[in-house]
């Protein structure tokens, strides 16, 4: 009776413990040249977007940085659930898009590869000759909400 009790009452623990838990997106960014190498320069500075595609307008977007050894975590209660579309950039490195789906008390890791741009593939503004020129990349639109 004695064990029964107990297995009760850490399965009940157990149950709260979960749904107590807030839902979250975390992960790396890893810095690569062409051929998938590490390259030197630090990832902090990348920045990370999150937007619920299923979310309400006020709670769509989110973002952090990536710290020195490009570790990134979202906040305590800033994930909601549903499907998620996450960007990780930097300048001078292609981006990258991964979409996860993301339920109640659930965490999502993402990892990204961020390619080095060569520098013969990046379009310069300075050196373009009309405003359609300058448009770097058209129909893209790199969400990120202001700093509080």
């Amino acid at each position: 009776m004695i064990r029964k009790l107990k297995f009760i009452s850490l399965l009940v623990f157990a149950v709260f413990f979960l749904t107590a838990c807030s839902s979250g997106i975390y992960g790396t960014v890893r810095l690569v040249d062409n051929e998938g190498m590490a390259v030197k320069e630090e990832p902090a500075g990348t920045v990370v977007n999150m937007i619920n595609t299923t979310a309400e307008l006020g709670q769509a977007s989110y973002s952090v940085n990536v710290d020195q050894n490009g570790k990134f975590q979202s906040e305590k209660d800033a994930i909601t659930p549903g499907v998620w579309k996450v960007e990780a950039s930097k300048i001078g490195y292609s981006t990258e898009t991964a979409t996860v789906d993301i339920k109640k008390g659930g965490s999502k890791k993402i990892d990204f590869a961020l390619k080095k741009i060569t520098e013969g593939k990046r379009k310069s503004i300075e050196s373009s000759q009309s405003d359609s020129d300058k448009i770097i990349n058209p129909g893209e639109v790199n969400i990120q909400p202001p700093s509080m």
